[in-house]
């Protein structure tokens, strides 16, 4: 426990503290201090992508699947997939907590992070369509930070069979997921149990008994996830925007707070103003999981015609989570008056705040939207852990299907009861997840890069 809590400080605690006027500190933990970097040096490395490229990107989700690869997806499918996994809990409970602690200019800081992350999260995925290798099991095709990490390091003509720093992140991604999947189904169990008042072995178990039909069979998870996804992210952004039309109104003044607060001219005064930038910048930062080496698992499975194509595709994945999904959470907090919310936090806050709106259908309405996210999450991640499985224990059946059966465990486990430290074990997962990712991610950018121009150049000619 003291080597794990060390880590997790490492990881997630305040690395570097930057003193501000008004008496107030701005902490900087390690992978802050590596992703926001590296997502302005990708950012420029690329020429602004974000800006220069998003209407291609919306334009390379309406074309139709090409490939021919037998069992493989489409670009589009792999961006559901990834979308799945980064819309989660965090969207919802994880937003009101930002603003919570960091106030309503936190909203400004995910945008920006947003914006500096699509270009990470481009050169990953790209690096995973350039690395992927066909897969014998599932059909169509598998990779992601472990195999791109494995041709970092060991050469063709090499005897080693695996990179030491590839196994790391494969077993940091196993681990991870392991704990969300507890987060997950404590999660659901405890939104239904408030909405509902239905106990959580009931709730739990009908989740774990649905997610094992769909996670047990060969390829069922994609189809599943081309219904829901949509679905989902659908539904939430109709009702946000019910609610902004309602209160109209009180738009102004929203977006007064969320820019007058982003920079902090109140809150240098008080003394919050690293709250209000940390608060934000790590909420975009984990949410949209940009640098993380979790969506190139989805990203190397699609069978499309340029893996820059797949790129673009994952850079406006951040996008929908964090400039769509994440806004429509923070207006619906930011709209409900402030004395309804006074001494709320987490879950009881946005319910709170649905029911100011929506009446008791709002509080029926988050029960449902957060058991579709969690379960797609849920079913996303094992999608994932596919590849890394792989990498780890060889092309067989067995070791999918107990880490399949692990899962499902801990989902059940997590439902009846939070242990904090599995939980606190997926924070430490995905940190070293980012760590190892890192390594490989500035020495092989050079190949993205090169891709991003072979695009540019085939897009001047016509093709």
């Amino acid at each position: 426990m003291t080597v794990f809590n060390a880590i997790y400080q490492i990881l997630w605690g305040d690395l570097i503290t930057i003193p501000l006027p008004g008496g107030s500190t701005l902490g900087l933990s390690l992978l802050v201090l590596i992703l926001i970097p590296s997502g302005i040096f990708f950012t420029i490395r690329t020429r602004f992508l974000p800006f220069r490229f998003f209407p291609e990107m919306l334009r390379i989700v309406t074309e139709k699947k090409t490939g021919t690869q037998k069992g493989a997806i489409s670009g589009l499918q792999a961006l559901i997939i990834s979308t799945a996994t980064r819309v989660g809990m965090g969207n919802l409970v994880g937003v009101v907590a930002a603003i919570s602690a960091g106030g309503a200019g936190a909203v400004f800081w995910m945008w920006i992070m947003a914006l500096l992350c699509s270009s990470t999260a481009f050169i990953e995925a790209t690096l995973a369509q350039l690395h992927k290798e066909k897969d014998p099991l599932y059909g169509g095709y598998r990779g992601g930070p472990a195999y791109y990490i494995h041709h970092l390091f060991i050469k063709e003509d090499s005897t080693r069979k695996r990179s030491v720093i590839a196994i790391l992140f494969a077993l940091s991604g196993l681990i991870c997921w392991c704990g969300i999947s507890q987060v997950i189904g404590n999660s659901v169990s405890s939104a239904f149990s408030n909405a509902f008042h239905i106990p959580p072995l009931y709730t739990t178990a009908l989740l774990v008994v649905i997610a094992a039909v769909i996670v047990l069979r060969k390829n069922a998870t994609v189809k599943v996830l081309d219904i829901i996804v949509p679905i989902m992210a659908g539904l939430y952004f109709f009702f946000t925007i019910f609610i902004i039309i309602k209160n109209a109104g009180q738009l102004p003044a929203v977006f007064g707070r969320i820019f007058a607060e982003a920079f902090g001219l109140r809150q240098v005064a008080a003394g919050g103003f690293g709250a209000v930038i940390m608060n934000g910048a790590k909420r975009g930062l984990f949410s949209n999981e940009a640098g993380s080496g979790s969506a190139p698992c989805a990203a190397a499975a699609a069978d499309i015609s340029h893996p820059a194509k797949e790129g673009l595709l994952q850079a406006l994945g951040v996008f929908i989570d964090t400039l769509v999904i994440c806004s429509c959470s923070a207006m619906i907090m930011l709209l409900t008056p402030a004395e309804l919310t006074k001494d709320l936090a987490g879950m009881d806050l946005l319910q709170t705040a649905m029911d100011h709106h929506l009446g008791s259908f709002g509080v029926i309405f988050v029960a449902a939207i957060l058991w579709l996210f969690s379960f797609s999450t849920f079913i996303g991640i094992l999608f994932y852990a596919r590849s890394n499985v792989a990498y780890l224990f060889g092309d067989n059946w067995l070791s999918q299907t107990l880490y399949k059966i692990l899962a499902l465990v801990m989902l059940f486990i997590g439902g009846l009861a939070a242990y904090t430290f599995v939980w606190d074990l997926g924070d430490v997962g995905i940190g070293l997840m980012t760590i190892f990712n890192m390594i490989a991610l500035f020495p092989l950018s050079r190949q993205a890069l090169d891709s991003l121009k072979d695009y540019e150049t085939e897009r001047k000619c016509g093709g």
